[in-house]
């Protein structure tokens, strides 16, 4: 059975993911420091299920999440947590700094000791869930490409572009990047 960390598994999308990945048969745990788009109802369909496990965790808490990676040994992390909306960046963007970039730090870092203690799997991996708001504006074809530059504009895209550089600088040991 896959063990998947998920992080922010008590939002909107997170909750969609913790429910399918529970419904194929995976074990879950669901990291989520339960701020103000988290919701436990969001989960509520799988909280008594045997697969299934909340930690009251906040990524910025590096001590928090070494100690969630060594009790529950995940498999794969699904890193979802985030601070959102743009509007909300605009008129408080420490929080985006720190949960977004700061905590995906943590989550890197919590991941690469756990991921060096097992013995370096090749299983592991890491995957970091983005936005197209590091893209900026669709423009005039209204897509964006594989080759579409980053172009943030705001505090909240301009965390998650951060974050999205941290991965890929910094997961390239472990060979398993996504974002």
């Amino acid at each position: 059975m896959t063990t998947i960390l998920t992080t922010g598994g008590a939002g909107f999308i997170g909750s969609a993911v913790v429910r399918l990945a529970i419904a194929r048969g995976h074990r879950v745990i669901n990291v989520d420091a339960l701020t103000y788009a988290a919701c436990l109802d969001n989960v509520a369909s799988v909280a008594d299920h045997p697969n299934y496990c909340f930690e009251h965790c906040d990524i910025r808490d590096r001590a928090g999440l070494d100690r969630v990676f060594a009790t529950h040994r995940p498999d794969i992390v699904m890193h979802l947590a985030a601070e959102s909306h743009v509007d909300r960046s605009i008129d408080g963007p420490a929080d985006f700094i720190e949960t977004n970039i700061v905590g995906t730090f943590h989550m890197l870092e919590a991941a690469r000791t756990y991921w060096i203690a097992a013995g370096k799997p090749d299983t592991f991996r890491f995957h970091h869930i983005s936005t197209d708001e590091v893209f900026g504006s669709l423009g005039p074809s209204g897509q964006f490409t594989e080759t579409t530059p980053y172009d943030p504009r705001s505090p909240y895209s301009a965390s998650k572009a951060g974050s999205d550089h941290l991965v890929r600088a910094g997961m390239k040991p472990m060979a398993c990047l996504s974002s």
